[in-house]
């Protein structure tokens, strides 16, 4: 569905809100550029947009179906962006992500968003208190999108490293936890991450350079600001993964340490009992000549060997460290 569209003139957006056909004819006769939002169209909803603005069916198809890589790539005389916005669910340590999609044209930007994406209303309120830099055309409207997106990113990165403490503290805590299912899934979403955030850069910096004819000049050291942010996020994430590789390793390592220790006290205690044990077991055969066996002190005497013994096989292994 449309969710706004308007028509800007010298930094200004025009009066009332137009229909895709009103807003193409406005531009044509006006001049100014076209800022059009639409959210998850269908092919049928698109058809007009893509009959107004004289969009690449290729690009039309990515737009429909969503669940691209980050990617820039020109059509002539369109420029196709793709971002991946993410969302930290904290409670569920989980990265939701979504897609924008924008195509830019001299005189239109179409901006698409499918699943949880970033909300752009406030970019385009933000905006529209800055005619200086709408006054640079559609790409003034591609740099704020892009800024927005980026930024998201920090308070993934926020809740990913938040979760990732707490992993490492778990691992290296003198209580018995096994969080490797957990440390498995962080990492599952950390790849998945690095995939949104990594493939970013090269387009941040293709229009950081003036690369691309379609972006004002003036808009390059703005777009050299959101390139050093995704430059800096990736690297988070890199470090995010190496540590998580880091702390399983440690968590494998902590496990088997563990499970040895559990099998050197078991093995202790049964070589401590085992004593006692066979004495015991020797004395109850039942033979009629055995030493001490019709005395008195025959009895006394076996418990304190037990005892004695048993001891001494407790003082050796604690001495060890197995018990």
């Amino acid at each position: 569905m449309i969710v706004d569209c308007g028509l800007y003139q010298d930094g200004k957006r025009q009066e009332g809100r137009l229909s895709i056909a009103d807003a193409a004819a406005a531009m044509r006769a006006r001049g100014g550029f076209v800022w059009i939002g639409l959210h998850e169209p269908t092919e049928e909803e698109f058809d007009e947009v893509r009959a107004q603005f004289d969009l690449h069916e290729l690009a039309v198809e990515d737009a429909i179906i969503a669940h691209q890589r980050p990617k820039l790539e020109v059509y002539d005389d369109t420029l196709f962006v793709v971002l991946k916005t993410a969302r930290y669910l904290d409670a569920e340590e989980e990265i939701e992500f979504g897609d924008i999609l924008l195509f830019l044209g001299e005189q239109f930007v179409l901006v698409v968003r499918h699943g949880e994406a970033s909300r752009l209303t406030p970019v385009r309120a933000n905006l529209e208190r800055r005619p200086d830099l709408l006054s640079l055309g559609p790409s003034a409207v591609l740099h704020a999108v892009m800024d927005r997106v980026v930024d998201d990113y920090a308070h993934v990165i926020a809740g990913l490293s938040k979760d990732i403490d707490e992993v490492e503290a778990d691992v290296f805590s003198n209580e018995w936890s096994n969080p490797a299912e957990r440390i498995y899934f962080l990492k599952r979403e950390v790849l998945e991450f690095q995939a949104a955030v990594r493939p970013l850069i090269e387009p941040l910096g293709r229009l950081m350079r003036g690369a691309v004819p379609a972006v004002a000049e003036d808009l390059e050291e703005y777009f050299r600001d959101v390139h050093d942010h995704a430059v800096r996020f990736a690297s988070d994430v890199d470090q995010f993964r190496d540590m998580l590789t880091s702390v399983l390793e440690a968590n494998l390592t902590q496990v088997s340490v563990r499970q040895n220790e559990d099998m050197r006290k078991i093995s202790a205690w049964v070589a401590v009992a085992v004593v006692p044990t066979l004495i015991a077991g020797i004395f109850g055969m039942n033979f009629s000549r055995m030493p001490g066996i019709h005395e008195d002190w025959g009895f006394a005497v076996a418990v304190a060997i037990m005892g004695l013994i048993a001891g001494l096989l407790y003082r050796l292994f604690r001495k060890s460290g197995w018990l």
